[in-house]
């Protein structure tokens, strides 16, 4: 749960403590359909563990299994409920996240309306992340490729 006296709304659908539906339930994320919806078919997944904003993330394993897992159900869910559809899929940074909450946008174009693409558009370090971007940065450093480092 998030500090504060308030607790986090993704926290208590991830604890099935609320009416959500859940498109998909595992041992480390949930997911369910955007309630406010800028997309064809707009998704979220979310990790069950409370972790605020991409910022939290750091470059190690756990992290980057986390989000690349994320992404893999973000694509499964698309890939069945929208097929042959163009597909986008990230996070936004702060200040642009809404939810202090950890959560990937799965898109299915168009957006609708069409003026919502803004919201899911790279902008820079305060803007939307690509979740592959993303995986990029998380990807722990190889210990081969630090020893070259090292040695450079």
């Amino acid at each position: 749960m998030a500090g504060g006296s308030s607790p986090c709304i993704f926290c208590q659908i991830a604890s099935s403590s609320t009416s959500t539906t859940l498109l998909h339930n595992d041992e480390k994320v949930v997911a369910f359909q955007d309630i406010n919806p800028s997309a064809f078919r707009h998704y979220l997944v979310i990790p069950k563990q409370h972790i605020p904003t991409v910022r939290n993330l750091q470059r190690r394993a756990d992290d980057y299994s986390l989000v690349s897992h994320m992404l893999n159900v973000g694509q499964m869910l698309l890939n069945r409920d929208a097929p042959q559809t163009v597909y986008r899929f990230g996070f936004h940074q702060p200040p642009m996240n809404s939810v202090n909450h950890l959560h990937l946008h799965c898109l299915a174009l168009p957006f609708i309306p069409r003026w919502r693409q803004i919201k899911y558009t790279p902008l820079g370090p305060v803007g939307f992340i690509e979740a592959d971007k993303l995986l990029k940065k998380l990807k722990p450093l190889t210990p081969n490729f630090l020893a070259q480092k090292l040695t450079m």
